[in-house]
């Protein structure tokens, strides 16, 4: 496969947030004002200009406004975005363009204006549906915030939606979790994530660590709401995503399959191959707002590039291929793993057959995959892989 023909999808960062949760890593923002600045969206429109010229005239085959917050921008906002990014960029026709929203942030009937800026698909941060463990893990919404927030998107159309849903949260017992499952399922979604609440550096969790289900409680919690999920119609395909036929997110398969993605607003990182063999880049925006807004400063066409960039020595290529392509429950085959890298197979073959020998990984012809053992010590399997 060359460069030219690799999948390309688009990932747009938005930072901001009404309040940062404890459990949080990601780059957000708390917001010191009624809205964001509308400089923010001009901003994104240049940071986009600039990147069209490493993409080669390749189709965007899906559009993810990530955060932060995202819904904290008013459809008219987004109808401005996408109007600009299809003028400028070969968006395809059926480009699946997510909007992730917190259910105590939607004003009511702004759903009905997201579907028509161009939004065909939300992610809805539900997290719980407990009102204690949304209280414990700081989230502003409510469980009947949740409902609200889904009848709005059954009245704008706006079937293909997510539920993110976490476990393992402080102080939860295993019914608790099943019952998040099931009130998450009588919803009807087309997709839900389930994923593990963890601790990660930085965060306010990790410095004050809350009671948390210990492992084994947490590894049941895990298999049983696997299996009332299977039972409800939806099909794992990865460690954290469960969907309904023909649901599955395309902009994060693109991520774990190892395809090319443009990272715009700050703190967005993308991946792009310019050319094979081993040309892969890693590029990341500058993560303060402030500091993005300045750098993007000035009028609306000849924007140059910005943030850093940095080439993918070949010696890492297997493993960042690894790390997320054994996340998929269909694995993946060698000629996947050329394909993306550039690498002939006898680069990442040793690593599969030592995790073979171990019992982390199974071969279906022409596949690997993660196995049972595998998928329970994920961190453990990826490490070998590492140079």
């Amino acid at each position: 496969m060359s460069a030219e023909s690799l999948p390309l999808t688009l990932y747009v960062h938005m930072p901001w947030c009404v309040r940062k949760c404890p459990y949080c890593d990601f780059n957000s923002h708390q917001l010191k004002s009624a809205a964001p600045s509308g400089d923010y969206i001009d901003a994104l429109i240049r940071d986009f200009e600039a990147e069209l010229a490493d993409l080669g005239g390749r189709p965007i085959e899906a559009i993810f406004f990530g955060g932060g917050t995202p819904s904290l921008f008013a459809p008219d906002e987004f109808a401005r975005l996408l109007q600009a990014f299809a003028a400028r960029g070969r968006i395809a026709v059926d480009a699946e363009v997510t909007l992730e929203a917190n259910p105590g942030t939607i004003e009511r009937g702004r759903f009905a204006g997201y579907r028509d800026a161009g939004i065909n698909r939300v992610s809805l941060g539900a997290q719980s549906f407990a009102p204690q463990a949304l209280a414990r893990l700081g989230r502003i919404h409510s469980a009947e915030d949740t409902y609200r927030a889904v009848d709005e998107l059954r009245a704008a159309g706006l079937d293909n939606f997510n539920l993110d849903l976490m476990y393992a949260l402080p102080e939860q017992t295993l019914d608790e979790a099943l019952e998040d499952v099931r009130r998450a399922c009588a919803l009807a979604p087309a997709h839900i994530s389930h994923y593990q609440l963890t601790l990660e550096p930085g965060t306010v969790f990790h410095n004050r660590p809350p009671p948390l289900p210990d492992e084994d409680l947490a590894f049941r919690m895990q298999n049983d709401c696997q299996a009332l999920l299977a039972r409800s119609g939806f099909e794992q395909y990865e460690v954290s995503a469960y969907a309904r036929d023909g649901a599955r997110c395309r902009h994060n398969l693109n991520y774990w399959r190892f395809g090319d993605y443009v990272g715009i607003g700050a703190g967005a990182h993308g991946k792009i191959t310019a050319s094979l063999p081993h040309g892969v880049e890693r590029t990341e925006k500058a993560r303060q707002p402030r500091t993005y807004l300045e750098q993007l400063g000035g009028g609306m066409s000849g924007a140059a590039r910005i943030g850093e960039r940095k080439a993918v020595a070949a010696g890492d290529l297997p493993f960042e291929f690894v790390l997320n392509a054994l996340r998929l429950n269909e694995g993946f085959a060698l000629a996947d793993f050329e394909s993306r890298t550039g690498l002939d197979a006898s680069a990442v073959e040793p690593g599969l057959r030592a995790a073979l020998a171990r019992g982390l990984v199974e071969f279906a012809q022409p596949r690997w995959r993660a196995s049972e053992l595998g998928r329970r010590f994920l961190n453990d399997l990826q490490a070998g892989f590492l140079p």
